[in-house]
This record gives C-alpha cells, structure tokens and sequence, in this order.
C-alpha cells in the first residue's frame, strides 16, 4: 500500500492506493487560518495534529502502508528550539511583513543577482524576507531557534527525525540556488541568515527515513514505513498529472487556475522575469517547471454562482440536478463577446499585482445568467491564454494540456481551453493529482514502480481529449484580441 499526503493552508489530505495504482481510500482534516490586517498565519501544531490524525484514520483501515509521500504548499515555515518545540506561529505567504526586508536584501545585492540564483523575482511572499523579518523583530525567539523548516520537511522531520526537504519546495524560499541545488551562501550570507538551519536539499522524491517507532505504534504504522519528501504542491500536480515531458504543461484547475510547464534547463532570465515567473527544479533531474496563474480559477466560477446564480441553484437542488447542468443547459456553443477580468483576488502572473481589480464588460440586456456564466470561464481562459503569449518569449511553448482538478470535470470549460489556447487538453477528471503525486514519489522510492512513467501507468486515468476546433479558434480572436487590452485599460480606474 502507498499513501500521498497533500498538506494545504487550510486542510490536509491522505490519499491511499495499492501498489498496482488502484485508489483505496482519503481522509480530510482542516485546521484554522488567522487572518488579520497586519498578520495572517496558521499554527505549526493544529498542522501536526491534522496529520497525525489523517495517518492514524488511514492506517486503521491500511496498516501496511508501505510509504508515504508528502507535498505541501510552500513559503511558509516553522522555527523549531534545541527541544522541537515550535517557537511563532507559521506566516502565511500572504502576510505583508517580510516587505521591508525584502527591499534591503535587493539593495544590497541587486534584482538581478537574486532572480539569477533563486529563478524568482524578489518578493516579501517567500520565506526569506519574512525569516529576516523574525529576526529583526522577534530577536528573542529567533537567539532560540536551531532549525528552520517549510511544510513539508517540518512533517518529514516530526515523522522520521531527518531535516530533508526537496529542491522544489526549497526554491520557493528565496534562498536556494537553483543551478546548484543547494542553499545559496552569497544570498544567505546578505541576509544574514545561517544556512546551518536549513534543512538537507534532495531531489524531489528522495526517501528520507522511516517513521519514528514511538509514532509507528501510536499511529497504527508499521516501524518500516518509509516517508519520503515529494514535491511542492504544484510540482506535484504535474507529476500527479503525468507530466513529465517538455512539451506538455498541466492545467490545474481547481480553486486557482495554473499551468505548470515542464522544460529542460534554466531559460533566460530576463524574459521570465518580464512575465514574473519563478523557475522550479522539477522532480527529474535537469527539468525546471513554472507557475503560470490566476488567483481566480474555480473561485471565480464558485463566486459566480453564489452570488449571482441563485435562482439556477435553487432550481437545481429542486429537479436533484448539478447547477453547472442547469447553466449549460442550451447554452450556445460560441464566445459570448462580454469580456471578465478574472482578478477578482489580485492578479497573478504575469502581473503579480495585489491592488488589480476584477471588471466585467460588454453587457446588455440580452445576456442572461447562463452567458455570465460562460463568459466567467472565457475570462479566466483569456488570462492563461496571455501567460502561454509570455512564456513562448522565454521558449517555452507546451504542445498538449493535461486538466486535473475540480474544473477538468466541465465539458464545456475542457472544450473553450482547446479552442481559446488551441492545444489539445486531455481531462483526467477531478482526480487529485497532489495527492496521487506523493503516492507516486513514494511507490518509486520504495521500490515498488521502477520510474515515475511507471507509476503514472498505473496510477493515471485519462477521462478524455478535446482537441482544437480550427472553427471556434477563429471566433474567439477578435474578443482575445480586446481582453490583451483590458488590463491595462481598467487598472487605473481602480484603487
């Protein structure tokens, strides 16, 4: 048996399958956020608690989990004393300090020289600034720290009692050198951090050890389960996904939008950073991924229907029907012409602009909910549309899409990616492709798969493929061609 552990900010998941890729069983454990004006976190222990919990629900039913793969979301992370007792709460990506920090550190080596090492534009969101942050303004806690952990390898070491995370994860701290798969001296060195803290760099998929025997016995684990460090989250969906090779992306369409391109070597930095996109080691050796998103995927769709499809839901729950059918029901099958700004939440890539609003235009009194509907998901298409434009500028141009998540279980959405982007896009449905990646990574470290691609065989079902329609391609040009311009013509009408 092979679990995939996917560590979220808000919730974590495991996910158990049989060595030959058949799924079995998941378990679910949220946990609370705090988000106030000047702070947003979350609490290293109610993480630890979920994931006790989850392992221990798993392994009552599946006690010969063989291994155990974890991925989580990243930048954020855990400051551990001599004793492992944690000493802050655990800042989200999203809280604003770090801001200042992240300035000075760009003064004193350049934007350049870090976007160089790290594949990233500097930016207050990752780990380091916030860590320089703590030791400005928490010097008593920070005298007392001994290690410095993300996610991932914080649960990796409570697990086994080996600080090991993946190169994925660490490139999204600020502070690793993509090139060189290690801790960065000359940026840690600026910052003033010790690179003592950090834990040990491995490739993606690398087993760490296995589970301590106390927590084996008080979990219902065997003492030889081993526990391996996947990927960070969205690497991990492109593996969970199949992805593996450089002309394909995955298309993660769940609450945000993004696709995850795979490419062979570090492309120029300069037309990365035009478009703000960080470069990620992949789980192979010598492959590289990137994040083209938008904040608002299926929330946007979710918003939608809400706040403004009430009547079709409650219609919906009358007949015993999705609401999504009850939408598409005789919807036309062409663009709407009403244009949406998807940044409803900010806007992602390729503007990473926290202030941007979310605009909708074109409306008459002809349309109806069902055209509002479709032209929400056109919008949140003609968004990915504009990243694939960015991205070819940097050579990296992917031939196929393959669609996980919530919204690649929409036929209709499915089929306006393959007209809008005009690449094939093959569903594998609402599987959850973090997950399966863990388990994936896990099964391949233990022996069980002899590769990823093995494991992908037996553990990836393809739904189905849309392909292009040369036709409808045509049809949504001009209206494209209008949504590169609506940026920046709302920008600056809005605070």
């Amino acid at each position: 048996m092979l679990g995939g552990i996917d560590i979220g900010t808000t919730g974590c998941k495991i996910t158990v399958y049989t060595n030959e890729g058949e799924y079995c069983y998941r378990a679910y454990h949220d946990y609370p956020a705090s988000r106030t004006t000047g702070e947003h976190e979350v609490e290293a222990a109610d993480i630890w608690n979920a994931i006790r919990h989850i392992i221990a629900d798993a392994a009552k039913r599946y006690p010969d989990i063989d291994a155990i793969g974890i991925t989580s979301f990243g930048e954020s992370f855990v400051m551990l004393d001599e004793d492992d007792k944690v000493l802050c709460p655990v800042m989200l990506y999203t809280d604003p300090r770090g801001t200042q920090e992240c300035a000075e550190l760009t003064e004193r080596l350049g934007r350049e020289t870090i976007e160089r090492i790290v594949g990233t534009e500097p930016h207050s969101m990752y780990s380091l600034p916030k860590i320089m942050w703590m030791k400005k303004h928490r010097p008593g806690e920070f005298a007392r720290t001994r290690r410095i952990l993300l996610m991932q390898d914080y649960i990796v070491y409570m697990l086994t009692g080996h600080a090991v995370i993946d190169y994925s994860l660490a490139a999204r701290s600020m502070a690793f050198d993509i090139s060189e798969y290690t801790w960065s001296d000359t940026i840690l060195e600026a910052a003033g951090i010790d690179r003592g803290l950090f834990s040990e760099p491995v490739l993606s998929g690398t087993a760490a050890g296995t589970i301590k025997p106390e927590l084996a016995r008080e979990l219902g684990l065997t003492a030889d389960t081993m526990v391996v460090p996947a990927a960070h989250d969205q690497v991990s969906a492109a593996v969970g996904a199949g992805v593996f090779e450089t002309d394909s992306a995955v298309d993660g369409a769940g609450t945000v939008e993004c696709i995850t391109p795979v490419f062979s070597g570090i492309p120029d930095s300069h037309a990365m950073a035009e478009g703000k996109y960080a470069v990620i080691p992949f789980a192979l050796p010598g492959k590289y991924v990137t994040y083209a998103f938008t904040y608002t995927g299926g929330a946007l769709i979710s918003w939608f229907i809400s706040q403004m499809a009430k009547a079709e839901l409650a219609l919906a729950k009358k007949q015993g029907r999705s609401v999504y059918e009850v939408l598409e029901q005789g919807m036309k099958d062409e663009p709407t012409g009403i244009l949406v700004l998807p940044h409803f939440a900010g806007a992602g890539t390729p503007y990473m602009d926290v202030g941007a609003k979310g605009a909708v235009l074109g409306l008459t009194v002809e349309h109806t909910t069902s055209d509002l509907y479709r032209a929400m998901m056109e919008g949140v298409v003609y968004e990915m549309r504009l990243n694939l434009e960015y991205l070819a500028r940097a050579g990296i141009c992917p031939k196929r899409l393959r669609a996980s998540g919530g919204g690649a279980s929409s036929g209709v959405w499915m089929q306006m990616k393959a007209d809008i982007l005009n690449l094939p896009v093959t569903s594998l449905g609402s599987a959850e492709a973090g997950a399966a990646a863990g388990a994936m990574m896990a099964g391949v470290a233990a022996g069980v798969f002899e590769s990823l691609d093995e494991a992908a065989e037996k553990m990836i079902t393809e739904k189905e493929t849309y392909d292009p329609r040369p036709e409808a391609h045509r049809a949504y040009e001009p209206h494209y061609e209008r949504y590169k311009k609506l940026y920046e013509a709302v920008r600056p009408l809005v605070s």
